[in-house]
Order: C-alpha cells, then structure tokens, then sequence
C-alpha cells in the first residue's frame, strides 16, 4: 500500500534508496540493489508435434557479457551458446527437461526448467496443426476400446501448445482421481469401469476437450474340460445362451480336439479363447452392442423472419443442443437464419454425410406448419402467405435420408403443427417401411409450440427440458417418453403443448452408442473429412506494426456460420500512451453491425455465449451470416495509437487481412438451388415455379393476383375463423393475471397471414401427381408453367 501511494505521488525508485539510506534499513537495501546478474526471459514449457521446430528462449542482463549454455536433463546441448534453443526439425527422442545457465564474469544463475513434450500425431488426413503465439489445440483423441475383465485400459490424447497444457480425465463427466497424464492406464478393469472417457485439456487462458472416446468392457465365461467330452448341439446352445444368440465365435478350432462339435456349430459360434491350462479355456461373452458408423447433427434455428413474427427461442435451443451432441461425439452443424435456398443447400450438404450405419439428427426451431401428416419448416425469407413450394417438406427429407441406409434417423421440430389454410395441396410421398425412424414433436398435431416469454435469453419450451435428458445412455424413444413427462408437469403450458412422439425404432438405438468407423478408404471418410474441414476456424495470427506494436487476432465460433473475431495487444511501445486495434472493411455480403462492432465487452456487440470463454481485455466484433459470403473473407486491422509527445494526435497503421472462406463459408449454401434429389422431393406439383432462385412470393403467382378478384368461397372461411379462434384464446391467457404461470408464455412459433391485403387468396383446384423419377419433372414443369401462362392470359 506504503509504496502504490509513493508511486501516485511520482516518487522513482532512486527516491526510495534514499529514505531507506536515512532509515539505515539495510536489508530493504539490499533487494533494491540491482544484481550483476539477472534473468529477464525464462523459457517456457511447450507442447509441439515431432516435425515441427522447438524453440526455447533465455534472456539475461549483466554488468559484463552474458554467455549461455543449454542443458537437457543433466546433458549439455552441443552447439547451445546463444539465448535461444532451436531444434528444427524437432523428433520424439528431443523431449524432455531443458535449463540454460547463464554465466556473467563470477556469476552464475539457472533458469526455470522448461518441459518439451513432443507428440508424433499422423497427419496425413491433411489437417494443419501449426499453432500461433501458442495457441492450445487438439490433436490426439481418445479412441474406441474394446477389452475383456481383467485386460489394461490405455487411452491417450495431446494437445499442442505454449505453456504445455494440463490434462484431467473424465468418465461418464466425473473426474477420475490422479488421471492428470496425456495417458491414461487403468490396469485390470473391471465390469463397471466401462463408459464414455474424455479428456479436459487447458493452459493458462484456454480449455478445452477432446472427443468421447467408448470402453466397452466385455465379460467372461469360464469352461473347465476334464478329458474328452462331447457335446450335442443343444448343450453348446446352452453355453451361448440360444440359438439365435450369435455372441461366440472359435479362433483355434484345434482347442476342441477332444470336444465333439458339429463342423457347421464351430464356424457359427462367436467366441475369443484364452488358453489357461491344458484343460481349461475361457469363452469371452459379447453383449450385443449396436454402433454408428458415424453421427452427424443439422441443427437450424430461424428467428429472424422478413415477413413473419420474429422469434427468441430457437439461437439459444440450437446453441444448448450443439454442446450437448458434441459430447455424443456428433459432428454437428449449427445454423442460424436460413433463406430457403440455403435452407435446402444446407439439407443438401447434410445428406451428402449419411450413408449406410450412420445416426443422423435434425433439429430444427422456428415457424412451421403441418398438412395432411407432413410437416414443413418455414425459412426466413418466406413470402407472406407461404405456401409449400415456399418452404421444406421434413418427409420429403425422411425419403431422401432412407435411401442412404442410415442406422438412425432422429427429427427433433420444435415448430408449431397448425393446417395451414392458405395450403391445400396433398404432397404423394411413399416412404420406405423402415425401423430406424423417431420424430420428436414439440407439440401435438394441430396444436402451437411456445418459447417462455423473458426479458434475457431463455429456451423455448421443448428444449428446457429436452437438454436435460438428451445425455442419458438410453433408447432416444426412452429418452423423449421422459421429456415428455417431464412437460406434463410445467404448468405454464398444461393442456395447450404437449410432446408428440412417433417411432418406428425396433432396436435398442441411443444417440449415446458408439462409434465403429467403416473403412478409411471409402467415399464417407473423405466426405466426412472434407465436412470437418470446413468447419474450422481460421489460425490465430500475430501481426507486427512498423510502431513496434503488436497484436493478437483470435477468432472463435458462437455457431457454424457465426463467426467472432478479437484483438488483443500484446506489446506496444514505451513511448505510445494509448493503443487499439479494431477490424473493419467486410464484405457487404455479411451481417455486421458498424454500431456493434469492436466493443470492449461480448454482449455488446451481441456474443452471449461465448463471453465467459473468450480472453479478456480485447474489442470484439461479430460476424455472422457466413453462408452468404461470396468470396473469401477480407477486412482490415487498423492500429490506433497515440504517443505522449505528439499530444493527442492518433497515428494510424492499417494492415489487411484475407482469412480465406471460414466455417460453413466454404460450403457455399449460397448458390443457387441446384436440381438435385432434394429439390425435386420437396418442391410439390403444384408449386407455381421450379425455378432455382428464392422462392416464389405473390407477387410472382399470378394465379394468386387472379384469385384476388374472384368472388370469395365464404364456406372457406371457417377454419380461418377457427384458427383465429384458438390464436386470440392463447393470446389472452399469455396476457392474464400479473401471478398467472400464462405471463411466462410467448408466441406461438407460428404465423398465418390471415390479415394480408385483400383477404384470404383462394387458388384454383389442382391435382397432386407424385414426383416419382427425374424424367418426370421437365415434362410436369413444362406442363405447369404453360398452364400457368393461359391464366394469366
């Protein structure tokens, strides 16, 4: 305290000496007195991969020149006499312990030990692992293990990165006690220690984890053989626990020298054999086990609707859902705000990734309705009144997802159900009879779904509870039955949302089953490879100012196609009073706010969820909207600074920035709607365009301007009268009582345009063809658009 007050009142350290002199405090004296020798820059311990260069640095100050000699353990490094160590390339056998001494005439100091931890990764996957100013990344995963009671369990992962990271390891999300090595051995496991194992891995400012990595832990069956015995089919039967239990499978069929089996019973029976005598052998049992070959999640929440009601729920749904199927080892894409073209692209993209075995989820949260059975997903950009050709059909995507021969097909809508009115058509769509299939509804058919009404950021109704159970190592129907439940008891919405679940799921499928990769060599590895690369973020970047000034540009992701990026300084001059470095200069293709850029804190420029992972003391700046981005990103970093003898005059340095097409960008969703299979299934036969640009509104139907001078059909106006009806009921019971659990309820995600202009549209009848082949869609357009033509005439 006695010295930051001395320091307020511009008291220098000569100052101190000198009323420490008078005091006749020697001691005090001497901790002031400057050393012959002193160490200024220690090294610092580092993770890096073998290939890469190790660099460690040791600075000293002295009163006569410095000399330096670099030791590994207790080894001097030959040719080490500078104050940096590089080994370029570094190999496996250079880790280890490094310390510099430092000699200047008399005196001697050591440095701090430096830890060097040299990971041999295989690379060959492409991905780049270069990290900058230390940047703390992932490179080694936990992997799937099978074992039988009583083997070892060895799991390990790395991580790259300056200071070298820590390490904690987790089963099932508890900590494991002293399992703080990049190896993890547990010798002699037992039944109970099977489970999901993961791993935290952090430095100073950073943490993060690595994937879920299955132990399957399988148990034993003990068989004693005294002498020669036969058995009859039956008893071997009886063993393997029946006949249609096919759990055993003989790998020395010579063991069974003198057991008497039927030759077509041993090539049937499933089994691992472990010799412990010459009599004695063990049956490994095999539980059944269902896998994924892989998992993949599309996650899309629209709430920022052109022509409809604007919605709060689904960026805080999509976000909660992303984290929680992350640590199921889904590779996830997460999507705000979609027009229908990206819609459809994104779907296209999705589907590319499934193939036979693989779980595929599809979560979407935003305005929809439902017709005749089939659901359809409202984009943003959707005329008001929408119709199906403006939107996507979720049954149509169903169709396309069963052809893949997917091992799971989970769709989570939290949309309303509500018949459309302005929507009469009866889309033919024959799905496959196939017992993989679970829809989860937010709510009954005919019915709204809510978001809970809140001045902050809240999930809507489905999702507050359905992020509570997803984790659970349960059949997904089981899990959903809970959810359910767990609704029927929220008062707010008894008796007007209700979860609605359809199943067709034969097998005991869990979205928490592991994962048994197919060959790396097949055309679902590269795509799932090429999938993961575009979803990374850009390299961290250190850049230098002709001032002397540098600064670190970090870049995280809030979803896949939002992007925030901050500054940070990390040095400037000791002359220069102020300094700042904010990025400016993007594409017009983006949404970014010029008000809410470069703030000192994330929520004010509209980061909620990231704030408490992001560093500190930094102007951030959020992208988002990346799916729109055309070329590769471009903007410029501009260094303000001010130097205390050029008064208040700021000094300007700018340096631009190209960090190519970042997370989802890549996938360019902004093309237009190619002809595919999608677009040919969701798009129905009544659909007044096919063409590939967005989608068609009113003013694009001219059968809907001629129905607006047509005299009106009042016998359909009942369900109208009806659906208003219901809508002003919920409405006033949101609206009630200041104590009523109905003030918490929001708007329906749902949105008719009962009140456009000119009352309610009728349309002309049609009849609904299916869309059976490719060959079948030119003629039915033709076919369509002429029609279409003798009406406007």
């Amino acid at each position: 305290m006695l010295l930051r007050l001395m320091g307020e009142r511009g008291c220098t350290t000569g100052h101190l000496i000198d009323y420490l002199q008078t005091l006749g405090n020697c001691d005090a004296l001497q901790c002031l007195k400057p050393s012959a020798l002193q160490i200024v820059v220690q090294p610092q311990s580092v993770a890096l991969l073998s290939g890469h260069k190790l660099h460690l640095s040791c600075h000293a100050v002295g009163k006569f020149p410095v000399q330096y000699q670099w030791f590994k353990t207790k080894e001097e490094v030959p040719n080490s006499f500078s104050p940096d160590l590089v080994i370029n390339p570094v190999h496996l056998k250079d880790a280890g312990f490094y310390i510099c001494r430092v000699n200047c005439g008399e005196s001697c100091e050591f440095s701090q030990w430096a830890q060097v931890d040299v990971l041999n990764v295989d690379t060959s996957c492409g991905l780049s692992y270069h990290t900058v100013e230390g940047q703390l990344k992932v490179v080694l995963h936990p992997e799937f293990q099978r074992l039988n009671i009583g083997d070892n369990l060895q799991l390990q992962c790395g991580a790259v990165g300056r200071p070298i990271p820590r390490y904690q390891w987790y089963r099932n999300g508890v900590l494991i006690p002293k399992a703080t090595k990049r190896k993890l051995v547990i010798p002699h496991v037992m039944q109970d220690q099977h489970g999901r194992y993961r791993c935290e891995i952090s430095s100073s400012t950073e943490r993060m984890w690595t994937n879920e990595a299955d132990v399957v832990i399988d148990a034993r069956i003990s068989i004693q053989i005294s002498g020669a015995m036969e058995c009859t089919e039956d008893d071997v039967y009886a063993i393997g626990g029946g006949k249609n239990n096919n759990i055993y499978q003989v790998f020395t069929p010579k063991l069974f020298n003198h057991v008497f089996l039927p030759q077509h019973l041993v090539s049937s029976i499933v089994t691992d054999i472990a010799i412990l005598g010459p009599n004695d052998f063990f049956l490994n049992s095999v539980p059944e086990q269902l896998y994924a070959t892989d998992k993949v999640a599309l996650l899309i929440g629209n709430l920022s609707y052109q022509n409809h009601p604007q919605l709060k729920a689904p960026m805080v749904d999509v976000y909660d859902l992303s984290n929680l199927l992350q640590q199921l080892n889904f590779q996830v894409v997460s999507l705000l705000d979609l027009t229908e073209s990206e819609m459809r692209n994104a779907v296209d993209e999705f589907l590319l990734l499934l193939h036979k075995g693989v779980y595929g989820l599809l979560y979407y949260a935003g305005h929809g309705y439902e017709n005749y059975g089939n659901s359809f997903m409202v984009p943003v950009d959707a005329p008001n009144p929408y119709h199906s050709a403006n939107c996507l059909c979720v049954q149509s995507i169903l169709k396309l997802m069963q052809e893949k021969e997917t091992g799971l097909n989970v769709f989570l809508l939290d949309m309303c159900r509500k018949r459309n009115i302005h929507d009469d058509s009866t889309p033919n769509i024959i799905l496959r009879v196939t017992a993989n299939i679970v829809f989860g509804y937010a709510t009954c058919q005919d019915a709204e779904a809510f978001e809970l009404s809140s001045s902050g950021f809240t999930n809507g109704v489905f999702v507050k509870f359905l992020k509570k159970r997803l984790l659970d190592d349960e059949k997904i129907t089981v899990v959903l039955d809970r959810v359910a439940e767990d609704m029927g008891q929220f008062d707010a919405t008894r008796g007007k949302q209700a979860l609605e679940i359809r199943s067709s799921l034969s097998e005991r499928r869990a979205l928490s089953d592991p994962i048994l990769p197919g060959d790396s060599a097949d055309p679902a590895h590269t795509q799932r490879r090429q999938w993961a690369k575009a979803h990374q973020l850009p390299e961290s970047m250190c850049l230098s100012f002709d001032c002397g000034a540098q600064i670190k540009l970090g870049f995280a992701a809030e979803f896949s196609n939002v992007l925030v990026i901050y500054t940070h300084i990390i040095k400037k001059p000791e002359d220069m009073s102020f300094c700042q470095a904010q990025v400016t200069d993007f594409s017009h293709d983006l949404d970014v706010d010029p008000k809410e850029m470069n703030r000192e804190t994330p929520e004010e420029t509209g980061i909620y969820f990231l704030s408490s992972s992001l560093p500190q003391h930094c102007l951030y700046t959020r992208v988002s909207a990346l799916q729109k981005l055309r070329e590769e990103l471009v903007f410029t970093v501009c260094l303000q600074g001010t130097f205390t003898s050029m008064a208040d005059d700021p000094v300007h340095w700018m340096k631009h920035i190209n960090i190519g097409k970042p997370l989802i960008a890549r996938l360019d969703l902004h093309r237009d709607i190619r002809r595919n299979s999608c677009m040919q299934t969701c798009l129905m036969p009544h659909s007044p365009c096919h063409s590939p640009c967005h989608s068609p509104g009113p003013e694009h139907c001219p059968y809907l301007h001629q129905g607006l001078h047509q005299p009106q059909d009042y016998s359909r106006l009942l369900p109208q009268q009806q659906y208003l009806d219901v809508y002003e009921h919920v409405q006033g019971a949101t609206g009630g009582c200041g104590d009523s659990y109905y003030d918490n309820l929001s708007q329906p995600r749902y949105e008719h345009a009962y009140n456009s202009p000119g009352g309610l549209s009728s349309s002309p009848s049609r009849v609904s063809i299916p869309i059976e082949a490719p060959e079948d869609i030119n003629e039915l357009q033709t076919v369509f658009i002429n029609s279409l033509q003798l009406q406007q005439q």
